[in-house]
């Protein structure tokens, strides 16, 4: 069911989540404007993830509230969830590429999927190839690929579509430091054009990177500080997104 989200693009009160006898989420609540940015911090086992899936539909609402996208995650019916997902992107620890597809492949299925013209896909999935510094590798079998470029592709793919909403869980983790700072560019160039970014990590460098971003930290499953920016702007310049996305939907 849609709900009207008053300018808020993630509203979640008081939701818990448990597998079995563990919680893993405890009474949180998050509130994050259209276009804002969150990170979600924390060491593993905090409930970063369990909180991403459920903001994907992934995972079923049991308790508490929660709206995403204009969608109320609590009534959400089964056949709703594919509509969800056309304003949400996510990438998960384990990117769920093709191995037997290539990248260009692996990255265009999202906007076959939507009925993109050609000429289109061709356009976004070359912008979005050339930000990742993934160009040369756009005809190689994705399973040949090393994990960091496995990663760049699952990053590649969940943008390229324009998210309004995009969940990343730890998607520096398997890059050095340069590239993990220079995906961060791109993300910030994608926030600015729009998209709300909700991002899980434990790297203090990539925290710092993104300042004019609110940062949400867990433990045990429980909201144990939140941080405000400090005034900074969000403006990073440049044309990637309108390249990768031909100006928007």
């Amino acid at each position: 069911m849609s709900v009207d989200s008053n300018g808020s693009m993630v509203q979640v009160r008081r939701v818990s989540h448990n597998f079995g006898t563990h919680w893993a989420l405890k009474d949180v609540s998050l509130s994050l404007e259209k276009g804002g940015f969150l990170f979600l911090t924390g060491p593993s086992g905090a409930g970063k993830t369990t909180l991403l899936r459920l903001l994907y539909g992934s995972l079923p609402l049991v308790r508490g509230a929660a709206e995403v996208a204009g969608f109320d995650l609590k009534t959400l019916k089964p056949r709703q969830v594919p509509h969800l997902r056309r304003q949400v992107s996510v990438v998960f620890q384990d990117f769920k590429i093709l191995p037997d597809r290539t990248v260009a492949e692996n990255v265009a299925l999202p906007l076959e999927v939507r009925g993109e013209r050609q000429s289109v896909i061709v356009r976004r999935v070359n912008a979005v190839l050339r930000s990742l510094n993934l160009s040369n590798r756009g005809q190689s079998l994705c399973g040949s690929l090393s994990g960091g470029e496995q990663q760049r592709v699952a990053i590649a793919r969940a943008i390229v579509v324009n998210p309004k909403l995009l969940l990343a869980d730890e998607p520096t983790g398997n890059l050095d430091l340069d590239l993990a700072l220079h995906l961060m560019d791109v993300f910030k160039q994608f926030n600015t054009f729009g998209t709300t970014i909700i991002l899980a990590t434990h790297n203090r460098e990539i925290v710092r990177s993104v300042p004019a971003a609110r940062r949400l930290e867990l433990a045990d499953g429980q909201v144990v500080g939140s941080w405000e920016p400090r005034g900074a702007s969000r403006d990073c310049g440049g044309s990637l997104q309108d390249q990768a996305c031909g100006g928007g939907e």
